[in-house]
């Protein structure tokens, strides 16, 4: 049997990227502007729909850093933001001087738990520290509990800005993530649903934001015949090259959606007759997620059977798996900031493993994986 590497989610091309990017070359737009660029975001804009106005970036940690600049946060204002995520998602607080409050998971979508979100919030109000925003994010393609994050953020007045970077395809009551936020952001990283190599979009919900996003990712450059500079900016425009791939991805985004989902039900099957392990699925008809990734969570751990285990035997027949996020008011760099909620999210790092989930994945490779965590499970 071929023993090549198995990733857990690498880049899948449909085979028109090629084309714009070539355009790009005859055209001589290698630059941050050009027609892939517009058009990629126009693309990104017919595809979220209605009051989506797109600027693609270089990345999305780049997307959330302008968000927070948008939304006004400076330094030494509190930032609250859900605790299991990558640190894509928190670092840009600490970029503008910020503090991050860390807020726990609930156990159905696995993201922000509303009512921690609430105690926080209130919490922070009472110590005269009020949040100045609030990042939601979409974990491995599954929608947060949105109306009820958005009701807490109304209700007091807090900036939502809604991280969509693993949620591209994923919609809440047939409403496309990416379009929930005051701010929402994209990423097109070479694991995501989509990829452009590396970038991101920043999704605004009128035309004069998006302008002012662009504005300030191309170093804030004043209308005059030299460079004039008024407030800072930031090089942070997705180039014409980059641009071309997306555009040629956009094309195929709805058969990865169903090839990662179809990923997702070969999972449940492998372990429909283990009450131990389950795979992360929609909590109800509301929720519509494109799997980004499959991932599974053992209820009970022993010495024997756990994650850890599991993920190191598919290492040996060359299959990567990876563990979940470490929740960030665990991480080094974080340990000091304050954190509300319980133990959800450091249980489900504990006990959680993404397992490969590529849209690319062969049914050769597929079998691959069905023998050796039966394997592992006999």
């Amino acid at each position: 049997m071929n023993n090549e590497k198995i990733w857990l989610s690498s880049p899948h091309m449909g085979g028109n990227e090629q084309s714009y990017i070539n355009s790009a070359f005859e055209e001589n737009w290698i630059a941050p502007l050009g027609p892939n660029v517009t058009g990629f975001e126009k693309d990104l804009e017919d595809y979220l729909g209605e009051n989506s106005h797109v600027a693609c970036l270089s990345s999305g940690t780049g997307a959330i850093h302008l968000a927070l600049v948008l939304a006004g946060v400076e330094r030494d204002d509190e930032v609250i933001c859900q605790t299991f995520t990558f640190c894509g998602s928190s670092n840009p607080i600490a970029y503008v001087g910020a503090r991050p409050v860390f807020v726990d998971s609930e156990l159905d979508t696995w993201n922000m738990c509303p009512n921690y979100l609430e105690e926080a919030i209130k919490d922070r109000i009472k110590a005269g520290k009020k949040p100045k925003a609030v990042i939601m994010v979409h974990l491995y393609g599954m929608p947060a509990k949105i109306d009820e994050i958005t009701e807490v953020c109304k209700r007091y007045d807090v900036f939502l800005i809604e991280d969509a970077a693993e949620a591209l395809g994923s919609t809440y009551k047939g409403r496309a993530c990416g379009t929930f936020g005051d701010i929402s952001i994209l990423s097109f990283n070479g694991n995501k649903i989509i990829t452009t190599s590396g970038g991101g979009a920043l999704v605004c919900r009128n035309k004069e934001k998006k302008d002012k996003a662009i504005f300030l990712a191309t170093q804030a450059r004043d209308s005059a015949p030299h460079y004039q500079h008024s407030v800072i900016g930031y090089n942070y425009r997705m180039s014409n090259i980059v641009a071309g791939i997306g555009r040629g991805q956009m094309e195929i985004l709805d058969k990865h959606v169903g090839l990662r989902r179809r990923n997702n039900d070969f999972y449940r099957e492998i372990f429909s007759n283990k009450n131990t392990i389950e795979v992360l699925q929609e909590p109800s008809k509301d929720y519509f997620s494109n799997h980004w990734l499959s991932v599974i969570l053992f209820k009970k751990i022993d010495k024997v059977c756990n994650n850890e285990n599991l993920r190191i035997f598919l290492e040996n027949f060359n299959i990567e798996s990876r563990p979940l996020w470490k929740p960030m008011h665990m991480q080094p760099i974080y340990i000091n900031e304050k954190y509300y909620g319980d133990s959800n999210a450091s249980s489900l790092f504990e006990s959680g493993l993404c397992l490969p989930s590529g849209s690319n994945l062969t049914e050769e490779q597929l079998v691959r994986i069905k023998t050796a965590i039966n394997n592992w499970l006999d």
